[in-house]
């Protein structure tokens, strides 16, 4: 178990690196292309993948409850309506500070199950919270000098996140999670053709298309290798490993746009990181208890 929980490790900080590297990409790309076309270009190639896969698993709608063929359109919706608030602040953020903000995401699927779903939250848990977002005000400054807008625009994101994760949450466990990744990629692409029908294509340069390949490439392996560290190891160990997504960030911000963020931004990203390690961390603890409560577990 404990060779597993490290392959998971970093399955998980590979993989949320990836997707971070595959932010790049789309930011360099933002100066060439329009945002709905980086979306269509990129999502073609990434629905062929998943379709690929359902195909292969003999996956199909047709075997769902209702219920769930709901729950997959109402997260498909989230899913497309996240994608372009968060493309938007990405083109006009710097990426260090859009990652930053949506490192609180732990934390408010965390509130969102408790006040939706009914799942247990604690003192402990709800006061990381609260501090959490408290550092997300810090990178996002409402009202002060130097107020981006677009600051906004990545909350926004994160609010339709978290609503895309409680409807998976939702869902039963009965629904492939392949389907889940290729329904959310059609509506993201369709969302993109219905977008890009207000926007003049662009053909784009022999870097550009260098730069098109490495965003659908490690769109695709950060989610292949996140999927892989949830099955190969404890899930609660692994999560925390995620932030690694944030020091990426901080780094290629730097070395690819020549980006730094400011004390207080990093200040905030330090409180929304390491409340979002302590709340990953008691929903770990608590999981251990339950486990030992139960008949014919040791202790």
């Amino acid at each position: 178990m404990k060779d597993d929980n490290i392959r998971a490790a970093l399955l998980m900080m590979a993989g949320t690196g990836a997707y971070t590297v595959n932010d790049v990409f789309v930011k360099l790309l933002g100066d060439q292309l329009p945002m709905f076309q980086i979306i269509v270009l990129r999502g073609v190639f990434v629905t062929l993948f998943f379709g690929a896969l359902v195909w292969r698993a003999r996956a199909g709608f047709a075997g769902l409850e209702r219920r769930d063929r709901w729950l997959v359109l109402a997260r498909s919706t989230s899913e497309a309506l996240a994608a372009w608030f968060f493309l938007t602040a990405l083109l006009n953020m710097p990426i260090a500070n859009v990652t930053a903000i949506l490192q609180v995401l732990p934390l408010s699927v965390a509130l969102a199950a408790f006040l939706f779903l009914r799942e247990p939250l604690g003192w402990r848990r709800l006061s990381a919270i609260m501090v959490g977002f408290g550092g997300v005000m810090l990178i996002v400054r409402p009202g002060a000098e130097g107020f981006n807008i677009f600051a906004v625009y990545a909350i926004i994101a994160v609010v339709l996140i978290t609503m895309r994760d409680l409807t998976t949450r939702m869902m039963s466990r009965s629904v492939p999670s392949v389907l889940v990744a290729f329904s959310a990629s059609v509506g993201v692409t369709g969302f993109g053709v219905l977008g890009s029908m207000t926007e003049a294509w662009v053909m784009p340069s022999g870097a550009g298309l260098l730069w098109l390949a490495g965003a659908v490439l490690t769109l695709i392996g950060g989610y292949l290798m996140t999927i892989m560290a949830m099955r190969v190891g404890e899930l609660t160990f692994a999560a925390p490993f995620r932030y690694a997504a944030l020091l990426v960030a901080l780094i290629l911000g730097w070395l690819v746009f020549a980006e730094w963020p400011d004390s207080l931004t990093l200040t905030g990203a330090a409180i929304v990181v390491a409340t979002g390690v302590y709340t990953l961390y008691r929903e770990r603890v608590l999981r251990q208890r339950m486990r030992r409560k139960l008949p014919g577990q040791t202790p």
